[in-house]
């Protein structure tokens, strides 16, 4: 097709002199910069976004076409008066920084051994990704008189971007010039750590150069490579496009384990005058096939078919102007650039190879660009300028189909190991503390390895923090390694010389502010399952009224000397008028000086060990709901009061489902968990029986509600549920049925992610967390 109006006037626009480069730093084609990322290139200004990843690649066909619907409506978005250019960078990470950032130090304590071998899993780990980080940019340049009107033009774009890529799950960040400038210098000297961040005023206080920060110390440029430093590189094109491209032909040509960047660039149309020039061709074609038939009708041959290329030429012209009148289609100008380096002439000669072959596999032909690698490097780098004008007609379709998108990464700095990437291979970081709602839940049938994960989450913990640790543990399974990280455990029992009392209280207790109206609710909360339907009006407000004389004497004390106990509670009740307390009195005789007074006496152990495991197994079924709701409140108290030192807490509850076996235990679970995000507490969640769950409302709502969900194998009737909770399609369902232990989905705020998880079987480590019977103590 002809040159239009509008590709000539974009190449007469971005034409400009040739300058001899005197230097490597002449070479870059940035002029000039400003502190909020908006860079004059030639005679444009550009903008870039960092976009997050979307995870294309494991969702159901109906999912990847809703997808390709939302990328098509985001590149209809873009306008015509502008370029853009989208960009997958594959940088490598610096190994000695990444596991700087990853190990666990030393500490002055006796798990340094437990460290190593925690440290040697991660390095495993580490070693078998692949130690590539991928990063999506946008990049918008338009043509503008002023920096103030191009800053205007960007903020209206970047509103209408950002929109349009919320449909697609991903978002859209604005760069700063020091953020697009650590592109560059992360390209250009990958493996220098820079001796100070770039700061735009001291530099220009001392009249430095900004490019001096990130330009390599050499860029040579040769007939079909370069060389930057003593790093090899080659630019590619693409030079011929098959008729039918997969969608997943971008995702493969950056899936080599280099560092190498690919952009997209796209240059859009009008539709009035796409059509107008759509019209004007088709017009010609007609003409050609007109005189063609007329000059065989004059030499008698009136049954000559209409040569294939005519016929062929009205065929796609006409389906051209269809797709642009009837379909909602754009035209556009397409072209992709490809940047590899290597260490060697050798490597970067194989790697180049391999990128031919990935065309070549998808009918497309990848090309290197001679004599010309100096303008595809600015071609394909961000800096959001088009040198290479090898460019093809295409529709919105055609190029929503060099999809950019692949899978979404969890990788938080300072975050939790929590397995790696089944889609990328990438190591999974998490940290809570950045998520909304930083509560967990891990679900999955016996066996699956939820509480092997758990245990991995609580070892990390314990060996790289300070933090605080409770466990609620109705089986007896965390005991073993909490007493080798140096933890205390609770054996809460009717058979255990253990007693915690329930009525302990102090000026802290509950949130400080009226310590004793938070012990009634208690109270209640324990005598509510002793009655049989129920506490009435007239017993909650006798409960109240004993209450307060309970404690007038141990208050008016200032809370020294040992507070009161519900052998205490229970005297007061006798002594007053009313049957109902005498009722009460009698319903709590078993609990206070009967044969289930674990709780009834004077707390005799020190519930301030860092490690703290409350084993309830022996709790029988008469003592549990007592026990359940006096232990989260010992819980919750503890949270105070590291609140108030300034220290984290970690919650764990193994069996969660128990809890809401009871409604009281529920109600006061859930409370807790509504406060605990602003004490600093997280709380994580064991459960095999997913349905049992999901049969309470409120169990169900602390499901949906909680930012990271890490879900195992399933049975069948739980998948079908969580699913329909969570919005999991049909193949990211395949990551949870049937799997092996340790594999399965994370949900961690919008993103679900395929994850696999595996602990060395050779290690202490393994042999305090397994809870397979017929590998313990081996």
């Amino acid at each position: 097709m002809p040159l239009i109006k509008t590709l000539e006037r974009s190449i007469k626009q971005e034409k400009e002199n040739f300058r001899i480069p005197h230097s490597v730093q002449d070479v870059i084609p940035i002029r000039r910069i400003w502190p909020d990322g908006i860079f004059r290139t030639g005679n444009a200004y550009s903008r870039s976004y960092r976009l997050t990843d979307i995870n294309y690649a494991i969702a159901s066909k109906a999912d990847k076409t809703s997808m390709l619907l939302d990328y098509s409506e985001l590149l209809n978005a873009l306008d015509s008066g502008a370029c853009a250019k989208i960009t997958i960078n594959n940088r490598r990470v610096d190994r000695r920084q990444f596991e700087q950032e990853l190990l666990i130090r030393p500490q002055a304590d006796k798990l340094n051994g437990y460290r190593q071998e925690y440290n040697d899993m991660l390095r495993s780990h580490a070693a078998s990704s692949n130690n590539v980080v991928q990063e999506r940019y946008l990049t918008i340049s338009a043509h503008k008189r002023s920096v103030d009107e191009a800053r205007a033009y960007f903020q209206r774009m970047g509103g209408e971007v950002t929109a349009r890529l919320g449909q697609l799950s991903s978002q859209a960040e604005e760069l700063d010039a020091s953020a697009r400038l650590q592109i560059l210098r992360d390209f250009f000297k990958a493996g220098q750590p820079a001796v100070v961040p770039f700061n735009m005023e001291q530099r220009a206080k001392r009249g430095h150069d900004f490019k001096d920060w990130f330009c390599p110390d050499s860029l040579e440029f040769y007939a079909d490579f370069f060389k930057s430093d003593v790093r090899w590189g080659r630019v590619l094109y693409l030079q011929n496009y098959a008729s039918f491209i997969k969608d997943d032909f971008i995702m493969e040509l950056c899936g080599l384990d280099r560092s190498m960047m690919v952009s997209i660039d796209i240059l859009p149309v009008p539709t009035d005058e796409a059509v107008r020039e759509l019209q004007n061709k088709l017009l010609g074609v007609e003409t050609n096939v007109a005189g063609w038939q007329r000059r065989q009708n004059n030499a008698n041959n009136y049954t000559a078919n209409v040569p294939y290329d005519m016929q062929l030429q009205r065929k796609e012209t006409t389906e051209f102007l269809n797709d642009l009148t009837e379909r909602d289609q754009r035209m556009m100008y397409g072209l992709v650039t490809v940047v590899h380096l290597a260490e060697s002439k050798e490597q970067l000669d194989a790697d180049t190879e391999s990128l031919l072959a990935v065309g070549r596999k998808h009918l497309c032909q990848l090309s290197t660009l001679r004599w010309q690698q100096r303008d595809g490097l600015d071609t394909v780098l961000p800096y959001g300028v088009r040198r290479i004008h090898a460019l093809r007609t295409l529709t919105t379709e055609s190029v929503a189909v060099l999809m950019p998108f692949k899978a979404q990464e969890l990788n938080h700095t300072n975050g939790i190991y929590y397995g790696q990437n089944a889609v990328s291979g990438n190591m999974i970081r998490i940290d809570r503390a950045q998520l909304l709602n930083g509560h967990s839940f891990r679900l999955g049938v016996s066996g699956s390895g939820k509480s092997m994960s758990a245990k991995e989450e609580l070892v990390e913990i314990a060996l790289r923090t300070k933090d605080d640790i409770l466990i609620l543990d109705p089986e007896s399974e965390f005991g073993r390694l909490v007493k080798a990280l140096g933890g205390e455990v609770l054996p809460i029992s009717p058979h255990s010389s253990i007693h915690l009392n329930a009525l302990d209280i102090d000026r802290a207790y509950g949130e400080g502010k009226n310590p004793l109206v938070d012990k009634v609710k208690l109270i209640l909360s324990i005598f509510e399952p002793l009655t049989e339907n129920g506490l009435t009006a007239k017993q909650r407000s006798i409960l109240d009224r004993c209450a307060r004389l309970v404690y007038r004497e141990y208050i008016r004390g200032g809370y020294r000397g040992a507070p009161p106990t519900l052998v205490d509670l229970r005297r007061i009740l006798l002594e007053q008028p009313e049957a109902e307390a005498h009722d009460l009195a009698l319903a709590s005789e078993l609990y206070t000086t009967g044969s289930l007074n674990i709780f009834a006496h004077q707390t005799n152990v020190d519930t301030g060990a860092r490690i703290l495991c409350y084993d309830i197994r022996e709790l029988d079924e008469q003592l549990r709901p007592v026990g359940m709701v006096v232990t989260l409140d010992a819980i919750f108290n503890r949270v105070i009061r590291n609140w108030r030192q300034g220290k984290r807490t970690w919650i764990l509850a193994d069996e969660f489902y128990i809890l809401f076996r009871y409604s009281f235990s529920a109600e006061f679970f859930y409370r807790l968990f509504k406060r605990m995000r602003k004490y600093n507490a997280f709380i994580t969640a064991i459960s095999q029986n997913v349905d049992e769950i999901l049969r309470s409302d409120t169990a169900r709502l602390m499901l949906a509600n909680s930012e990271l969900l890490v879900m195992l194998n399933q049975a069948a009737t739980d998948r079908e549920e969580l699913a329909k909770l969570l919005n999991i399609s049909e193949n990211q369902l395949s990551y949870i049925t049937n799997v092996p232990a340790g594999h399965g989905l994370i949900r961690c705020g919008g993103a679900i992610i395929p994850f696999e998880n595996s602990f060395p079987k050779n290690t202490k480590l393994y042999q305090l967390m397994t809870t397979k019977p017929n590998e313990k103590f081996l």
